[in-house]
């Protein structure tokens, strides 16, 4: 798996691109550790874009779990979107759906966070 960072607006909106299978080990260290430097530069947008994740399990999961915990702790939000027919069956399957806000494209979550703004 391979990650990408996409920042706007002086890191007001972030987007990480994953790429592959995220399923525990050296990807999920990795996003995390991208989540958490972003986090801590004051991001407190995330998008995570999972259009070309192709399977993810219960440690790609988790880790994803971690970030949405992270950013609510400091008062971000995180957005998942672009899911893969698997990994959005992973996601009804899990209940998750209930968990995280996902949108069907990277736009709509941008746009969802510029309609959000109080």
């Amino acid at each position: 798996m391979s990650t990408r960072v996409v920042t706007q607006n002086n890191l007001d909106l972030a987007v990480i691109e994953l790429r592959g299978s995220l399923v525990g080990g050296e990807e999920t260290d990795d996003l995390k550790k991208v989540a958490k430097d972003l986090l801590e530069q004051g991001n407190r947008k995330l998008v995570i874009d999972l259009e070309r994740t192709d399977y993810i399990n219960s440690p790609g999961i988790g880790s994803l779990v971690h970030i949405l915990l992270a950013y609510k702790e400091k008062d971000g939000i995180v957005k998942l979107c672009s899911l893969g027919k698997h990994v959005q069956n992973t996601f009804v399957i899990t209940k998750l759906t209930k968990v995280f806000d996902i949108e069907d494209t990277r736009k709509q979550a941008i746009q969802s966070f510029e309609h959000s703004v109080a």
